[in-house]
């Protein structure tokens, strides 16, 4: 039997209509993507997202979305299950790299993955741990409350002290999207924390879970959960993060699925300790 060969497939940016597909396969890999992920996503770079086509029908993705001038992040690495194992992931992979110039570049590896990103360039930061299990709800703790327009300045700015960029456009999504619910949590008149919980394919996701101290991060974490007694739930939580770890493992959660945190260069400083989950594998 003739396979198509990697000279037949033809990769070109992605546009948000194509996001179904990408998203399923996602879903169909047992990642659990957002249902209402894709315009936030698009909203930081539609120049981001590339398909790669055989005759048409899409066979491959990767995303490589640009945050400023010195950072991106690499995610959404896909080839159809039955098109494996020929070239098209890799083709699709050296077409993408590309728009992130100079930029470092992040991802959140899978583990089987992790050999072939190191020789792509990419060095292992720290392993990050996906949590699953099922919300037990209850009231929610004062000193937080969700969000509103009026908190976008403050959270973005709050955002931008815990990542290695700044993400204002894909916060104003975010925080927004159907779904999507946001809380905040103030010490006086400043903010020590944020958090957002959405609906996935297979469970709610929590994502991010910011805050100054494990207290905090505790009481969003109480919020953000507080309507979801008997339903699943997951959150990503980078494993230096102990208080982080130990939350999860505090709600009844369980380790269910691991990646790894890898960069192709430095990046700038930022408050990795106030990270008790990840936004998004795919974005960062």
């Amino acid at each position: 039997m003739t396979h198509p060969a990697p000279q037949d497939l033809v990769v070109t940016q992605a546009t948000l209509a194509d996001w179904p597909v990408i998203s399923g396969w996602a879903a169909a890999e047992g990642w659990n993507p957002g249902l209402g992920d894709g315009p936030a996503f698009f909203a930081q770079d539609p120049d981001g997202f590339f398909l790669g086509r055989i005759d048409g029908e899409p066979v491959s993705a990767v995303s490589v979305v640009t945050y400023g001038s010195d950072y991106a992040f690499l995610g959404c690495y896909l080839v159809r299950p039955d098109l494996r194992g020929r070239g098209h992931g890799l083709t699709t992979w050296k077409t993408a790299l590309a728009h992130a110039g100079e930029r470092t570049v992040g991802l959140d590896g899978v583990v089987a993955q992790q050999d072939n990103y190191r020789q792509s360039g990419f060095e292992l930061a720290y392993r990050t741990i996906r949590f699953t299990g099922v919300a037990t709800g209850g009231a929610a703790p004062t000193g937080v409350r969700p969000a509103g327009p009026g908190d976008l300045a403050a959270v973005t700015a709050y955002d931008g002290a815990c990542m290695p960029a700044d993400r204002p456009r894909f916060l104003a999504e975010w925080l927004t999207r159907d779904g999507h619910r946001a809380h905040v949590r103030h010490d006086g008149g400043r903010l020590t924390g944020y958090g957002v919980i959405r609906p996935g394919h297979d469970c709610l996701r929590v994502g991010p879970l910011f805050a100054d101290t494990a207290d905090d991060a505790r009481a969003l974490f109480a919020a953000l959960t507080a309507d979801a007694a008997g339903r699943e739930i997951a959150v990503d939580v980078p494993e230096p993060n102990a208080d982080g770890v130990a939350l999860a493992l505090e709600a009844g959660l369980s380790a269910s699925f691991e990646t790894a945190r890898m960069y192709t260069g430095p990046v700038r400083d930022h408050a990795r300790e106030r990270v008790f989950g990840v936004t998004t594998l795919e974005l960062g």
